[in-house]
């Protein structure tokens, strides 16, 4: 366990961001091998992974309501000195978590088909989308207990035991895409079927490994069967933290969805490049997702000691560095997007199509870090309903506005893109002026920001 209650507040944060960073940029690394050996079998099957891999926010927005409410209550428990609490809340998480891994493998395989079908008008992407889908679900049921237990030791203070085992699982990841997909070696070239096979193996690996990590080396919180009875009183608790930020996450689900939907008459090569940017715009918020990370427990722990003081300053330096990283990436963006672009493909309408994208969605970058800043901020303060009321002011500006344009004549898929800037422009105004009134409500009467 560590202490965040202590020490100066912007060295915390970059260094519980840091070793998280690094984790993510290991996922980066991942994500875009991936999408090299995926985009090599044409556009279909790049269409067909990135709509299949929209599902993935629906499992993010269950795995949300596991690390939210973990994050929260135990950060908290942590600041009070209550450690009894803090490893009942754990082995409660464990519980839930299996009880999701078996609703996401039975429910996936029901539904997947008929999901992508609704997005998806080619139908060999569609066809591709489902092979991805049959062969990820297992690595995605597994994201439960995994999700449970990094989360746990993040909000102890302990991320290095988490970033190790995701550095790990990825670096697996990365050698498993080219030998599954592309038949590299000894392995036989199973296109995106090996592209599921192998995230699915890399995770059941990540889950072993920090099974072990909790059987050998960890203290504070700990596996104890005794403690697997359901606690019902608990579970409502979680759920009143973790419900309302798997709402936040099953909106970015519908956008997603939306975004395919709303493109699917420009065909998959619209598709493919709004897959690879979307891709690459994944890896590009990943430090700044550290960040806010980092956020969570730091906020936590400090409001359960009631250090309030540092926990308006913990959402101040963390908007600045969030702020500061998009900035850098934004000038990115604008600058190289479509040698970015071009790496994964050399379709010209692919290319065209992913490189406008990210120049023009680069514009709320700085918006988002925002965002992801207050969302980490509302998880240590254990209220996380404000987070999903911006989220859906996201989705109420961008939906009937962009499903209005797509049925004007002159409708064209760059629409898209400004509408998007717009409803992210405004969920990062209301997230602002909703953690200006959280701290009103729960940290003593003080000016929240110079």
């Amino acid at each position: 366990m560590r202490d965040l209650t202590q020490g100066s507040v912007t060295r915390t944060i970059v260094s519980m961001a840091t070793p998280v960073a690094a984790g993510m940029i290991f996922q980066t690394l991942y994500l875009l091998v991936d999408l090299f050996f995926v985009a090599a079998l044409g556009d279909d099957a790049v269409a067909g992974v990135g709509a299949g891999g929209t599902l993935m926010f629906m499992i993010m927005a269950l795995t949300q309501i596991l690390g939210v409410s973990a994050v929260a209550l135990i950060s908290q428990a942590v600041g009070r000195e209550d450690q009894p609490e803090a490893n009942h809340i754990f082995n409660q998480s464990l519980v839930v978590s299996m009880i999701f891994a078996v609703v996401t493998c039975v429910g996936g395989y029901v539904a997947a088909e008929a999901y992508l079908a609704t997005i998806m008008s080619d139908e060999g992407a569609l066809r591709e989308g489902v092979t991805f889908l049959y062969y990820f679900l297992p690595g995605m049921a597994l994201q439960f207990p995994l999700m449970a237990m990094a989360s746990s030791l993040r909000a102890t203070g302990l991320v290095k035991p988490g970033m190790v085992v995701q550095m790990l699982t990825v670096v697996l990841n990365t050698i498993l895409a080219p030998i599954l997909i592309a038949g590299w070696g000894p392995g036989p070239a199973l296109g995106v079927m090996g592209a599921g096979l192998a995230s699915s193996i890399s995770v059941f690996v990540g889950v072993l490994m920090l099974t072990y990590y909790f059987l050998k080396l960890e203290k504070y919180v700990s596996f104890e069967s005794s403690l697997w009875r359901p606690r019902f009183d608990i579970w409502k608790r979680m759920f009143a933290i973790g419900l309302p930020a798997g709402g936040e996450m099953l909106l970015l689900f519908v956008y997603f969805s939306a975004v395919y939907w709303l493109i699917a008459d420009f065909g998959a090569a619209a598709q493919a490049g709004f897959s690879i940017g979307g891709r690459i715009m994944q890896s590009i918020f990943m430090p700044t997702m550290a960040i806010a990370f980092a956020l969570g427990p730091i906020a936590g722990q400090n409001y359960g000691a009631k250090r309030f003081d540092r926990v308006r300053e913990t959402f101040s330096k963390g908007v600045l560095l969030s702020s500061i990283v998009m900035a850098v990436v934004t000038i990115l963006m604008q600058w190289k997007s479509d040698m970015m672009i071009g790496f994964f493909t050399e379709e010209l309408e692919v290319i065209e199509v992913g490189s406008v994208f990210l120049q023009l969605i680069s514009l709320n970058f700085i918006a988002q870090g925002i965002v992801f800043s207050c969302s980490g901020i509302f998880q240590g303060l254990g209220n996380t309903r404000p987070a999903m009321l911006s989220s859906t002011v996201r989705i109420l500006v961008f939906l009937p506005l962009a499903v209005y344009l797509k049925y004007q004549p002159d409708f064209t898929i760059n629409q898209v893109w400004w509408v998007s800037i717009l409803s992210v422009t405004s969920q990062a105004v209301v997230s602002y002026l909703l953690v200006r009134r959280e701290f009103r409500k729960r940290l003593t009467p003080e000016p929240v920001l110079a």
